[in-house]
């Protein structure tokens, strides 16, 4: 996980109080040394920390806490109120300018600005993926004519990701560039257009006049500022001079996964008033997610977010599909072709590390780099063996047909695979085959009434059971799932069982996230 060095000292100072049979003023005293040493380390304002460290103080007055109070909660509390007010900038927060989405159907200009060298155009692209995959029609424009192979590498990340794209090797004027583009996928019925500008600092009054001049062109619904981690606290000056210069709506916050500066980057942002609607996670084009300050925090100190979890999980997979899996699994019939579909929907969800980080009880270092990377070569590795099977032998249930050694031999040789790795698959399959067993006799009630939320307690225990039990007591037992629920509380009764349906399907948490740790 993103910052997982501060997230792994915060856990670890509220983790200690659980050492302590009273937590006195003493107590409290070392706990809070070790969160300001953190975010210190984190590069977070000395001022931000020693404001943060008082109102926690404050708020926790161990000598005047009534009878029967639980001071260890209080102070968690605490802590996390106080990390969150920090990240949406404290009490600026009625004054931030509100969260911007661009609307389907019409279009939707957003202006992309920033440093240079703060992952801009590589950003414009994740910005596109991520709306391209909730139903949008993006379209880059190239306005980039100071920075050399700019319109190159725009092309180059567009044509991968399968998103149109404008841009001019010989026209010299970015405002002409943008405003062109723009027009063109207005007439193509695009509905979510990202221009991208050249980079600059606040130092560089020639730029700041052209990103002027671009924003005067294209009109921009949106002006989004992509801002460098790794600069730390210097990211507040910056991120205020763009403001001064244009109409800065949102802020992404890029190179979270390799700076220990993160936490000063994020909380500097946050005082100037402008939300910070992502955040980049990592190179790759799916490593890029919603900042939202109260999941965030939660995920930092261990705490998991279970709303951010299902709806990973309902992202990544398709909802035609559901019925007929649930229907399945219910009835005791797990395939390769399930598995296959499965660990398709596991690459959606991004990196594991990140989805793992969302379950309460698991740490930022639950799956080091080395161990993801391996987790991530075997799913592809057994899919491109199922990629060798029949059609026959995908359906099947038969292990006996499975483990014909001549079809196995076929198999491995048509996937260019040794005899070990065939094996190795049979085994997963077996293994996973037995936990989805467990499902069998799942309830999938009518929505509304008793009877469905009856079902929704049985198909909880029927997740338990198939649940790894070393991974389930990480997680905190049933009683963690059971908060699960208690975390969507509110939500239309027919959502809880769709969302209950989509895990209970597998597609993500038992074999996902049991089978390939």
């Amino acid at each position: 996980m993103v910052l997982g060095e501060l997230g792994n000292a915060l856990a670890g100072a509220l983790r200690k109080l659980g050492e302590h049979t009273v937590v006195d003023e003493e107590v409290m005293d070392l706990c809070l040394k070790e969160v300001t040493k953190a975010l210190l380390q984190a590069d977070v304002n000395v001022q931000y920390v020693v404001q943060m460290k008082k109102n926690i103080v404050k708020a926790v007055n161990i000598n005047e806490l009534a009878a029967g109070l639980n001071a260890r909660k209080l102070l968690e509390k605490a802590v996390f109120t106080e990390l969150v007010s920090m990240l949406e900038g404290g009490a600026l927060k009625e004054t931030q300018t509100k969260k911007y989405a661009p609307v389907k159907g019409k279009p939707n200009v957003v202006m992309f600005v920033g440093l240079q060298g703060s992952g801009k155009t590589t950003t414009c692209t994740k910005y596109a993926y991520h709306y391209q995959r909730k139903g949008f029609k993006p379209a880059l424009v190239c306005a980039d004519t100071f920075r050399a192979g700019a319109f190159d590498q725009l092309k180059q990340n567009a044509t991968k990701a399968r998103i149109p794209f404008y841009g001019s090797y010989v026209e010299t004027d970015p405002a002409k560039i943008a405003f062109d583009g723009v027009r063109r996928f207005t007439d193509e019925k695009n509905d979510l257009i990202i221009v991208d500008t050249s980079g600059r600092h606040k130092q560089e009054d020639s730029l700041f006049e052209e990103m002027r001049s671009v924003a005067e062109a294209v009109k921009p619904d949106m002006t989004i500022f992509v801002m460098d981690s790794s600069i730390g606290q210097a990211a507040q000056d910056q991120a205020r001079a763009f403001k001064a210069t244009v109409d800065v709506g949102s802020v992404i916050v890029t190179k979270l996964d390799g700076h220990a500066k993160g936490g000063g980057a994020i909380s500097a942002v946050a005082a100037t008033r402008s939300p910070i609607i992502f955040i980049g996670t990592g190179e790759h084009i799916d490593e890029f997610e919603t900042f939202d300050a109260k999941p965030f925090v939660s995920r930092l100190l261990g705490l998991g977010d279970w709303t951010g979890f299902i709806d990973k999980i309902a992202d990544a997979i398709p909802t035609d599909s559901q019925p007929e899996l649930l229907d399945k699994l219910a009835a005791g019939h797990f395939t390769m072709r399930i598995l296959y579909e499965q660990f398709a929907n596991i690459q959606k969800m991004g990196p594991m590390s990140s989805v793992m980080s969302m379950i309460p009880g698991f740490g930022n270092d639950v799956m080091p780099k080395g161990q993801e990377k391996e987790s991530q070569a075997k799913v592809k590795r057994m899919m491109c063996l199922m990629d060798s099977m029949t059609d026959e032998e995908l359906d099947t249930t038969d292990l006996k047909m499975l483990q014909d050694p001549k079809r196995m031999e076929r198999i491995g040789r048509g996937a260019g695979k040794g005899p070990g790795e065939v094996v190795e698959l049979i085994e997963e399959y077996k293994r996973l085959a037995k936990m989805m067993g467990k499902m069998k006799g799942l309830k999938v009630p009518k929505k509304g009434g008793y009877g469905q939320t009856q079902a929704l307690n049985q198909n909880l225990n029927q997740m338990a059971s198939a649940i790894p039990p070393a991974m389930l007591k990480q997680m905190g037992g049933v009683g963690a799932l059971q908060s699960m629920l208690k975390s969507l509380e509110g939500k239309d009764m027919g959502e809880m069982q769709k969302m209950m349906g989509k895990m209970m399907g597998g597609k993500g948490m038992p074999p996902g996230l049991g089978g390939l740790m």
